[in-house]
């Protein structure tokens, strides 16, 4: 009697642990069970993926999606809807909302507010704070919880520790990886003044790159003193991957498609403050020391900092203009697109996120194409050639920094536990978002 599955992906190409190899995915009850010939098999659902790439589903680690507390730019299902148009399956999402994610009732809300409203799978950072350190070993380790984020540098909220005895208190109370935005608070503070009103190029003179260094070079410090893993995010400059790249023991590399594809000062003449992050867009050089790290190793995983304002937030004059930039729908087609161009192969980008996140977060079930593993594909056609567009974007504030750039590979599924919910351009069905799980 011939095999019965609820889904077969047939025909594709499937990217694992084996490399590129030709082969059906079989799905039952959300999980793949078969990964082999299934020509002869049936199932209730049948894709045709032949010419296509099947990718175990894309993870992004870092996105801020607002909710509760700043829904006017973003919540939980208009950015799940961005994430899943993009072929991202999981998100991890960021505690700086209103109120802040720092307590095991906050994350309680978020779990609630996100299940079956969510078109993708989640998990919740917990905020470090000074007032919450007695409490990180029993938060860490909450259900959903990604684990502890920390703000070394003021950003978007009012998440900061800045001080170096209650961010070693953090870092000694850990005992899963946390993720930390690395930038010296002083050295901001004491260069405000080179922030030019009107001129959003000045924006990585003042936040430069010796403050990135700083508290990167401060938090590995503590991370080797106390023996805890730390997670450096958004890392932009060329001096950090250095001192990174010797200091791999207890330290992780997050690196993002904005600062592996924008340069200044070109980015801020052609999109003035949409083009303002934290930490900045820097210039060329930081740019290529970015993607030498990533090729020799350096970078464990890719995020998008998916970090939604609206326009009019935006379109304030800087300083006053807000900081971040929309990006877990456009990961995958900006970094296939450099697949395409030579910059990284399909297996590295694969490697940054899905494998990467597995082992760094200790994922239980994703990151893999693999018997046993929860059915998460991210499906894609390398060789479609395809315009990014403001009209595209599923996120609430309605823009991305690369409206009107053209790119060569496309994502064209989003298949979470089995379920087809994006399928060429059409998000399809109802949410169905779950906890991600971790060991």
């Amino acid at each position: 009697m011939a095999d019965t599955f609820d889904l077969i992906v047939r025909g594709g190409t499937v990217v694992n642990h084996a490399g590129r190899t030709e082969a059906d995915v079989g799905v039952r009850d959300g999980r793949i069970v078969a990964l082999r010939d299934l020509s002869a098999a049936s199932a209730a659902e049948v894709i045709e993926a032949k010419g296509l790439h099947v990718l175990p589903g894309v993870i992004d680690t870092q996105v801020h999606f607002r909710e509760p507390g700043l829904e006017h730019k973003e919540d939980l299902e208009t950015g799940s809807r961005a994430a899943v148009m993009g072929g991202v399956t999981a998100v991890f999402e960021m505690p700086n909302t209103k109120p802040l994610t720092t307590s095991a009732e906050a994350l309680a809300d978020k779990v609630a507010r996100a299940r079956h409203r969510m078109f993708c799978d989640f998990a919740f950072y917990v905020g470090g704070t000074r007032e919450n350190i007695d409490d990180i070993p029993a938060l860490e380790r909450l259900p959903a919880a990604a684990g502890i984020k920390v703000f070394m540098g003021s950003s978007t909220g009012d998440l900061l520790v800045d001080d170096e005895p209650s961010l070693s208190r953090i870092v000694a109370a850990l005992s899963r990886r946390a993720a930390f935005h690395a930038e010296d608070e002083a050295r901001l503070k004491s260069r405000a003044h080179l922030r030019k009103p009107g001129d959003p190029s000045s924006h990585p003179v003042w936040r430069d790159p010796e403050a990135a260094l700083i508290a990167t070079e401060r938090l590995v410090r503590l991370a080797e003193q106390h023996g805890r893993r730390v997670h450096v995010l958004h890392i932009s400059t060329a001096e950090e991957m250095g001192f990174l790249a010797r200091h791999k023991d207890w330290a992780s590399v997050e690196v993002t498609p904005h600062h592996l594809t924008l340069t200044a000062p070109e980015c801020y003449e052609r999109l003035g403050t949409y083009a303002q992050m934290n930490p900045p867009v820097r210039e060329e050089r930081h740019r290529l020391a970015i993607w030498a790290a990533l090729a020799e190793g350096v970078v464990d995983v890719l995020g998008s900092d998916h970090a939604p304002h609206t326009r009019e937030e935006k379109d304030h004059p800087y300083p006053e203009s807000h900081s971040g930039m929309t990006g877990v729908q456009t990961l995958v087609p900006i970094m296939l697109d450099h697949v395409n161009a030579g910059r990284l192969s399909l297996e590295r980008f694969v490697d940054l996120t899905s494998h990467g996140p597995n082992r760094l977060f200790g994922i239980r079930g994703k990151g893999r194409i693999a018997v046993g593993y929860d059915a998460d594909l991210t499906i894609v056609d390398l060789s479609r050639r395809a315009r990014i567009s403001n009209a595209w974007m599923e996120s609430r504030c309605g823009w991305t920094p690369y409206d009107g750039i053209n790119v060569t590979g496309w994502p064209i599924g989003t298949i979470v536990r089995g379920r087809r919910v994006m399928w060429d351009g059409s998000i399809l069905g109802k949410a169905h978002g779950e906890p991600v799980a971790f060991t």
